[in-house]
């Protein structure tokens, strides 16, 4: 049963946020003189992430029950085949919701009340692709709360860099959110559903797309220099710049062959390394400050 849970809220896409999580993470640990309960708050950060993010899947695969029935390539979802019924993934979305609500309230007061703006963006964006085609920048804004979450869950209050790491994660989801929608834009169109590749067709949207990945890349280029992060940073942001030229060298408007290998491999490996080497730049930094 817990592997059917983990298959419908697609678990293993946890991956593109949750890095940018502990980099925000460790840039509060890095902001506080003293902190204590480091341990703690890790736990209770990761949790969030994780019940936020199941709530926000599984809502979108419970609202677009009945359009992923009718697409031949979602029809084998959880919810459309039967193997999960459409009620009993409500109630796990509620549970993941005040999961969510209770787990903010053990953080600090200010993201408990945050924690209400969160899930309205991330369980709003569900209906959006029914009235605009700009739905993927608000997938975008919703994954973009993870770094500064994580580092408000250490600080309690707001910084420059963590917020320019969320706007990075926007532009970047955003972007391969749309190379992703590519697939159904004949379906969507049948079904007056809004997507980027809808509104302006297939190459013109893998052009919107490398728009929002150059912003993202700049803003990653920015940050490096005005943190003044060291050569561990550099390695990272190298290696995520060149997972974002790789995946638009693999899609082209009439070969959509390897819209999947662009959409996880290659944006999985993009967050994983950059967070890996950014955290490492910190710690290096931190340890050489000691």
């Amino acid at each position: 049963m817990i592997k059917k849970y983990l298959s419908l809220i697609k678990f293993s896409h946890t991956i593109f946020a949750m890095p940018f999580a502990m980099i925000g993470f460790v840039l509060g640990v890095y902001s506080v003189p003293v902190l204590e309960n480091i341990w703690l708050k890790l736990l209770l950060v990761v949790l969030c992430m994780i019940f936020a993010r199941s709530a926000a899947m599984a809502f979108n695969r419970w609202l677009d029950k009945n359009f992923d029935a009718a697409n031949p390539r979602t029809a084998i979802r959880e919810i459309p085949a039967g193997i999960i019924s459409a009620n009993k993934a409500l109630v796990f979305v509620i549970i993941n919701c005040i999961a969510f609500v209770i787990t903010t309230w053990f953080i600090n007061l200010l993201c408990f009340y945050l924690s209400f703006v969160a899930l309205f963006v991330i369980l709003f964006y569900s209906y959006t692709k029914r009235f605009t085609p700009l739905c993927h920048l608000v997938l975008g804004v919703g994954l973009a709360l993870a770094p500064i979450g994580a580092y408000l869950a250490v600080t309690g209050v707001f910084s420059l860099i963590p917020v320019l790491f969320s706007f990075v994660v926007l532009c970047w989801v955003s972007g391969f959110d749309i190379i992703y929608a590519l697939q159904d834009e004949d379906f969507d169109r049948s079904q007056n559903l809004h997507s980027i590749p809808v509104w302006l067709g297939k190459k013109n949207a893998l052009r919107f797309s490398e728009i929002l990945h150059a912003i993202s890349a700049l803003l990653v280029i920015v940050i490096g220099l005005y943190a003044q992060f060291n050569w561990l940073y550099w390695i990272g942001t190298a290696i995520f710049c060149g997972m974002l030229i790789y995946q638009h060298s693999i899609v082209k408007p009439k070969d959509l062959s390897r819209v999947n290998i662009a959409f996880m491999t290659a944006n999985g490996v993009a967050s994983v390394a950059f967070a890996v080497f950014v955290i490492s730049d910190m710690i290096v930094y931190l340890w050489h400050g000691l």
